[in-house]
């Protein structure tokens, strides 16, 4: 997994729609790599700036915040989901039942072709 895999990542998170999430695991189990995870996380972490990617769409398998300093403070990631009418349960987590984004493999294929 090298370049082309962080490419295929950042392809699939460009296009995910306001007020959805993904996560890490779905966006490996999406591009073939199951055990991928943290090598999504990695592609997230490389993620140019300049891409303007909307990294805060992606959250771990129980919807929880990325650590506070992968988006420069506590909050900060919530906030944006929050204002894309995101919402959160008890815990503090994404209601991935309302929320995540169901890309099926003919969406993926189409993305990253």
């Amino acid at each position: 997994m090298g370049e082309s895999f962080f490419r295929q990542v950042y392809e699939i998170v460009a296009r995910i729609p306001e007020g959805k999430v993904v996560t890490y695991g779905q966006l490996a189990i999406c591009l073939g790599s199951p055990r991928a995870a943290r090598t999504v996380g990695w592609a997230m972490k490389s993620a140019p700036a300049d891409v303007n990617l909307p990294c805060h769409r992606v959250v771990n398998r129980l919807g929880n915040m990325s650590p506070d300093h992968v988006f420069g403070g506590a909050d900060v990631q919530r906030s944006r989901l929050e204002r894309e009418g995101v919402t959160f349960d008890t815990e503090g987590r994404v209601d991935l039942d309302k929320h995540l984004w169901d890309i099926g493999p003919e969406s993926v294929s189409q993305i990253v072709a």
